[in-house]
């Protein structure tokens, strides 16, 4: 039943990585997504909507910790995009390669692999949820699978975004209970690894800080994926910019009652 699988058509079973519950409408979905439960070690770490044809993820959504980011030797795959019938946790290529007997261009259909990312001038790997957001070290392995990454900005990675990463979300996110997060890419128009995987032409966030039980206050952040430079803005400026991009509807990523001004 797809509700207890990690790769669906709902987020059924990860939905407390939403402010109540509610993921953002369907405007950034492309035809070709899938909602994964990200899953490692037993336990579901956060939320990914996934686009299979670009193999890039549109969107993380998690709860944020402060802390610190950790490094992992290996990189992960979902096994439930390569066939549905596999386990429903992330694994690497190579324990697949071997237990299902499978060549990477099979594990590759439907996602990035590492081959993907190697050697790539001016782009690194970049995460949407972020090993420094996570609690605790499983939390932060999980998030070292490719269906979390996008080909970032080197220069972006390392440099402004990390600040807003470490330093704007811990002095924004100082007085709240909880703090919902979604981190997406818009897709652009350039590819890497023979047409196989998109470089973003913007890497976005947005936060929604809960107090007790009520939204206080939610911020934005947008870069263009080319320099290291990025805009903190409103939850309200943000919307409008991603709908512009989108050239679709109007986009909401948290419910009204996270303030948008």
């Amino acid at each position: 039943w797809l509700g207890h699988s990690e790769v669906s058509l709902s987020f059924a079973s990860c939905r407390q990585f939403f402010y109540a519950g509610a993921p953002p409408n369907r405007v950034l979905d492309p035809p070709s997504s899938v909602k994964i439960c990200q899953r490692y070690s037993n336990f579901y770490h956060f939320a990914t909507l996934y686009d299979r044809r670009r193999r890039i993820p549109v969107y993380s959504a998690y709860i944020y910790y402060q802390g610190f980011g950790s490094r992992s030797k290996s990189w992960f795959v979902e096994p439930q995009l390569i066939n549905s019938s596999f386990p429903r946790q992330m694994d690497t290529e190579e324990s697949l390669r071997v237990r299902y007997k499978i060549r990477p261009q099979i594990i590759g259909r439907n996602q990035a692999i590492n081959q993907d990312y190697s050697h790539l001038p001016g782009l690194n790997r970049g995460h949407l949820s972020p090993s420094c957001h996570q609690r605790g070290q499983n939390s932060k392995t999980a998030t070292f699978t490719l269906t979390n990454i996008v080909p970032q900005n080197a220069a972006l990675n390392m440099g402004t975004w990390n600040n807003y990463e470490t330093r704007t979300m811990a002095h924004r996110s100082k007085n709240c209970t909880t703090t919902y997060v979604i981190t997406g890419a818009v897709p652009g128009d350039s590819y890497i690894s023979n047409n196989r995987v998109n470089v973003p032409s913007h890497i976005w966030s947005a936060a929604c800080c809960v107090v007790g039980t009520r939204p206080r206050k939610a911020w934005g952040a947008i870069a263009e994926n080319n320099k290291d430079q990025v805009e903190v803005l409103s939850l309200g400026k943000l919307e409008e910019r991603l709908t512009q991009l989108y050239e679709g509807e109007e986009v909401m990523l948290f419910t009204n009652a996270c303030p948008r001004k």
